[in-house]
């Protein structure tokens, strides 16, 4: 499954819509893409959504859309 999470880029910065980014990760279930970010980045996580079908289709055509692989 391909989740979006919505982030802030550090822990201690509050969150605002108009600083909000965005990356997409591969994982099993919610609680798992936001386990990976946590554990590979400092970001503050907003939200985490699953995306597919028609969603997903309109993700994947936005220009800055790329699947974040974490080593």
């Amino acid at each position: 499954m391909i989740f979006k999470v919505l982030y802030q880029d550090t822990l201690t910065q509050q969150a605002k819509r108009e600083t909000t980014k965005v990356i997409y990760v591969k994982a099993n279930n919610e609680s798992d893409a936001r386990r990976l970010v946590e554990k590979n980045t400092k970001y503050n996580i907003e939200f985490v959504e699953e995306i597919s079908g028609n969603h997903l289709k309109y993700e994947e055509n936005e220009p800055g859309f790329k699947i974040t692989k974490f080593n």
